[in-house]
């Protein structure tokens, strides 16, 4: 072989050599990238799960950020709450809503002719928890609308003091006080919100002093909550007392007020039949004009304003009596309807319906009305009729 072909072959050999190496070094390089990464990538998991685990823990705090806006209440449009309502009563199982996706039942602003009592247990918490996360939404979805003040302990001695407190504060804003008479004798058949007068003599008399409470100014009187819806519990005899007593409190009321508008009660629309409920109403007074200004219903229960307009029409048109005679509709828990399950006893998912008004555009529907005070729990989220706010919140958002 000739020196210089040589000197060539050694030179190719030593490049060669010199790849093998760079190509050696960049695998090796490759291979630390990847290392550090993955060390890198396990690193960071790793911190993350410490960082998790030496945080704080998450509270259950609600966030008002992800609710719906609503407008601000009008400075011209005060409106109400009560004073605490027994806890709901036992009343046959509310059978769920027909209108399974409608719309949820829901208006934003309360009339400004209802009367907003100024001493309530949802007032009382909105003043003295300004800083807690549900404060907005309570104060103005509840506080600030009108609500009935009940009137169901039994104390003859006081009650033609209290009554009159809040229909001269009505009188004095030009408003209307919505008042629940509630202490009629075998009251909730002797279950959950059992109570009221002794005998229906003493009710007679309770009933007279009420009614001097009532002053001249314009009025509604919720007369007797599941008085007459669940009568069936009564004997015949017993029955036909007790509704000769309602039919002489409603004199009574609007003999005291002729400007009293006495509503009695008939039940809601997943309870007696109208024509069945109709005939009890008629015994009890609902179809005079002198103690009648016409029906309630859903006092405390979540059936749909649907239902309960079809179903009050359907009473009213039973009823008989004057054209005048008309109803109105607890709509304070009934915006999502009633439970699927039947549930009576503070259920969830329920929200808050109408606003209260006296103008509903609807024929023969006197007002929506907010009788059972939203928060106010029926026993299964506190004591009967005392102030939850965390039902009120999950009611209101």
């Amino acid at each position: 072989m000739s020196g210089r072909r040589a000197q060539r072959l050694a030179v190719r050999r030593a490049e060669r050599r010199r790849t093998v190496r760079r190509g050696a070094m960049v695998v090796a390089a490759s291979v630390v990238v990847a290392i550090g990464t993955a060390t890198g990538m396990l690193s960071a998991l790793e911190d993350r799960s410490r960082s998790h685990e030496a945080g704080p823990e998450v509270t259950g705090s609600p966030s008002l950020v992800s609710l719906p806006v609503v407008p601000a209440p009008s400075s011209a449009s005060p409106s109400a709450s009560a004073s605490a309502s027994p806890k709901k009563k036992a009343s046959p199982t509310p059978t769920p809503s027909k209108s399974t996706r409608e719309k949820p039942d829901v208006t934003t602003f309360a009339s400004t002719r209802l009367y907003r009592h100024p001493a309530s247990q949802v007032l009382a918490w909105v003043r003295a928890n300004d800083g807690d996360p549900r404060h907005a939404v309570i104060a103005s979805r509840i506080a600030d609308r009108p609500a009935a003040v009940w009137f169901a302990d039994y104390t003859p001695s006081t009650i033609t003091a209290r009554v009159r407190a809040v229909t001269s504060g009505g009188s004095a804003q030009g408003r209307v006080p919505v008042l629940v008479a509630y202490a009629i004798p075998g009251r909730d058949c002797g279950g959950h919100s059992q109570g009221g007068a002794p005998d229906l003599d003493a009710y007679d008399a309770w009933i007279e002093r009420f009614a001097a409470g009532l002053g001249s100014g314009e009025v509604v009187v919720i007369l007797e909550p599941d008085s007459v819806a669940q009568a069936q519990c009564l004997s015949t005899a017993t029955r036909t007392d007790r509704f000769a007593s309602l039919a002489r409190a409603g004199r009574v009321l609007k003999a005291a007020n002729p400007r009293a508008r006495v509503y009695y009660d008939a039940g809601h629309s997943g309870w007696n039949p109208p024509a069945k409920q109709a005939g009890w109403l008629k015994q009890a007074g609902a179809a005079s004009p002198a103690s009648s200004d016409g029906v309630f219903s859903n006092v405390s229960n979540f059936h749909r304003t649907s239902d309960e307009i079809a179903y009050d029409r359907r009473v009213l048109d039973a009823l008989g009596g004057p054209a005048s005679l008309g109803a109105v509709i607890d709509t304070s828990r009934n915006g999502n309807g009633a439970p699927a399950d039947g549930e009576w006893c503070d259920p969830a998912g329920r929200k808050i319906g109408r606003a209260p008004t006296l103008n509903t555009g609807e024929a023969r529907i006197d007002g929506y009305l907010w009788v059972k005070l939203p928060g106010e729990s029926d026993g299964c989220k506190g004591t009967p009729g005392t102030f939850s706010p965390s039902y009120a919140y999950d009611l209101a958002r």
